[in-house]
């Protein structure tokens, strides 16, 4: 039996690079639409975010002298692409997905609502939310805790390379010391980048709790769903 019964799954587009410089590396996107599929076969439904970094990023896209709205678009452009990539490899190995996005872009994807997310589920399906909220100057963290609250989500689970939430960056410091649960007020007091303030805000204001876990160690989603103590969980009290 699973811990939980509906999750958001946040992922980083970055991620899906892997050792890439850019785009979307083949093995990474299987590794993680089986591990998607893992999750699904245990009765989970699932909602899926990804960013679009591994293709552009908005605010980068300022920084090169781009309008911010028209970067941020792009930006959430990029997130469609993704989205379609992990539909088509969960397809590919037998797994059910639909794609959803913030604006009508049909035939591309459905426009979201949550009914088509509730009929998506009771097809057994997988859905995967694109386009971030449809909106400039929100980050895909803000659509993930938004698509997450709407869905009745009982945890969002943020997949990233690290395996948890630390006093700071481990990669950058030895010394980082890793929590295994923190509430949302003391990481915000910490000042510990685990999302931007506005899907924290979301998340805190909904009682709705996030783990923060090592994506690229498979099987882990898997485990974590099952119980075993992965991660880093921040939560209200």
């Amino acid at each position: 039996m699973a811990t939980y019964k509906r999750i958001l799954l946040k992922l980083s587009g970055e991620a899906l690079m892997a050792d890439k410089p850019y785009g979307i590396d083949t093995q990474r996107l299987i590794e993680y639409a089986e591990q998607v599929k893992e999750a699904a076969n245990l009765g989970v439904k699932i909602g899926i975010v990804i960013g679009g970094g591994n293709i552009f990023r908005g605010l980068r896209g300022v920084s090169a002298g781009f309008d911010r709205v028209k970067g941020d678009y792009m930006g959430m452009l990029a997130t469609v692409i993704n989205g379609l990539a992990i539909a088509s490899a969960l397809e590919s190995i037998g797994a059910k997905a639909r794609v959803l996005t913030a604006i009508g872009m049909e035939p591309v994807g459905e426009r979201y609502s949550k009914q088509k997310v509730e009929d998506a589920f009771a097809n057994g399906e997988i859905v995967i939310f694109t386009f971030g909220t449809g909106n400039p100057y929100f980050t895909t963290d803000t659509a993930s805790a938004l698509r997450a609250v709407e869905m009745d989500a009982e945890v969002l689970l943020k997949g990233t390379r690290v395996d948890g939430v630390y006093t700071a960056d481990p990669e950058k410091d030895p010394k980082a010391v890793k929590f295994d649960e923190i509430t949302f007020d003391e990481a915000y007091t910490r000042g510990l980048n685990v999302m931007d303030m506005t899907s924290f805000t979301m998340c805190k204001e909904n009682n709705l709790p996030v783990i923060v876990f090592d994506m690229n160690q498979k099987g882990n989603l898997k485990r974590l769903l099952s119980g075993e103590k992965i991660g880093s969980l921040v939560k209200v009290k």
